[in-house]
């Protein structure tokens, strides 16, 4: 640890690590005033506070990967009262120049803060929407090995010895063949047939517990929800799963998404800029999330099928000379608008769906 005479104002960054986290102070004019190691835990965040305290007053703290090993510390600060900052990792090409260690990490991180290029708060992750990001987690790793059980079984039964293949062939119906495959009896382990009958059976059972793994899962996803966005899930075109990915990407503190302008870039569905000279055009945003712009493209799939103001934007549009990934690529930022609507505004003043999306 090293220090410095206090100073008035102050701001701290901090690189997180999963076991220690190193932190920098800077002053107000951008004078180095000390550095902290600290380890991950309550007493080392109560640490990191005293420290900064006993420096002057904290004007904020910027921190890496507060939705990960900085989650502790950020809901810590937060909680204490003090101004918290998510800060991204540091530019690369910084990195090239002035080499890479934790201090510089934190240092950079505050001076990020201080130059006002970080203004994003981190999500407070306390509350039900942490809760179905949890779920989430579970849901989607569940679904993942559900189809590699799948996968496993296809590649094991067209290998599988003659007798077997033709008698597995002749059941239709998935459900059915899983539930044959889970109820085989392979035997003491002396043939190919009986090492592919267990095998099989194996990976059926697998398959079953994990579909019923996943319904739970829905089904305590589509009350969560419900609880938290009602008029969401009830949007055409929506559900409990576009909800959930929405308000995962939101978070708890709704407020630290400031306009539908903000929430639409956080999707990945605003045009960038691409203009120089006499060339005035945007192009395709491939930042943002990219699971929140899957989840938009999915409603506006279904809203070309069989929602009438949709139909009737497309074919306006299509009149207009429009080319269909156009179309799609305006009908994600309209239907981002509504989310922003449901999830963001006051319940008073939100509107219904919007006329072309």
């Amino acid at each position: 640890m090293s220090e410095t005479v206090p100073d008035t104002d102050v701001v701290i960054g901090v690189d997180t690590h999963k076991l220690t986290h190193a932190a920098v102070a800077i002053s107000a004019l951008g004078v180095r005033l000390g550095s902290v190691t600290i380890p991950a835990n309550s007493t080392g965040y109560q640490t990191l506070q005293a420290w900064a305290q006993s420096l002057g007053t904290i004007r904020a703290f910027g921190v890496e990967g507060t939705g990960s090993c900085g989650a502790g510390l950020s809901r810590f600060l937060s909680k204490h009262g003090h101004c918290v900052f998510e800060v991204n990792r540091p530019n690369r090409q910084q990195r090239h120049q002035k080499g890479k260690d934790d201090p510089l990490d934190a240092e950079s991180a505050a001076r990020s803060v201080l130059a006002g290029q970080v203004t994003a708060l981190p999500k407070s992750g306390t509350s039900t929407v942490e809760m179905i990001r949890h779920l989430k987690v579970a849901r989607d790793t569940a679904v993942k090995a559900r189809s590699q059980a799948m996968q496993a079984l296809k590649s094991i039964i067209v290998s599988a010895p003659p007798m077997l293949r033709e008698q597995l062939d002749q059941i239709t119906g998935k459900v059915a063949l899983l539930r044959h495959l889970a109820a085989l009896r392979p035997g003491p382990l002396t043939s190919t047939t009986a090492s592919a009958k267990a095998s099989l059976r194996a990976i059926a059972r697998r398959w079953l517990a994990l579909t019923a793994e996943v319904k739970d899962h829905d089904a305590q996803l589509e009350q969560l929800t419900q609880q938290l966005a009602p008029d969401l899930v009830q949007a055409h075109g929506m559900g409990a799963g576009t909800a959930a990915e929405m308000l995962l990407l939101i978070g708890d503190n709704r407020e630290r998404v400031r306009s539908e302008a903000a929430f639409a870039k956080l999707c990945g569905a605003c045009p960038i800029p691409a203009s120089s000279g006499k060339t005035n055009r945007h192009r395709l945003n491939r930042g943002g999330n990219r699971q929140a712009n899957a989840a938009l493209y999915r409603v506006v799939i279904v809203r070309m099928r069989a929602h009438q103001p949709t139909l009737d934007y497309v074919r306006r549009r299509t009149a207009e000379g429009k080319t269909k990934l156009e179309i799609i690529r305006c009908l994600k930022r309209f239907v981002a608008r509504e989310i922003f609507g449901y999830l963001c505004r006051d319940p008073k003043t939100t509107r219904p769906e919007q006329t072309a999306a």
